[in-house]
């Protein structure tokens, strides 16, 4: 009976290890890819919308010879864009040692 015990302490130990392991050290997952995709585009797409919506109420309020939704459209998509770079900068692959 102690040798089903034993048998069955290794199998949970191992299990455990396994388990260990797969949390340190996740592979790649095309779920991964997805979430990033969705990240880099709520990250462009929030400042655009923002700046359109911003732009509309500033043409109400303060009317220009250009047009503020235009202007501050684009500076949200050159804001989602510096945003998604530091993103992916940040969470990408280390690439430093391949220059060299």
């Amino acid at each position: 009976m102690s040798m089903k015990n034993d048998r069955s302490a290794e199998h949970i130990r191992r299990s455990a290890e396994r388990m260990k392991q797969a949390r340190n050290s996740p592979g790649a997952s095309p779920l991964r890819g997805l979430g990033a995709f969705g990240i880099v585009g709520w990250s462009v797409a929030v400042p655009t919308v923002g700046g359109a919506f911003l732009g509309l109420w500033l043409n109400r309020v303060a009317p220009q010879e250009f047009s503020w939704p235009i202007a501050l459209i684009l500076g949200g998509v050159v804001v989602g864009a510096i945003i998604s770079w530091s993103w992916i900068n940040k969470e990408g692959p280390d690439q430093k040692g391949d220059e060299q």
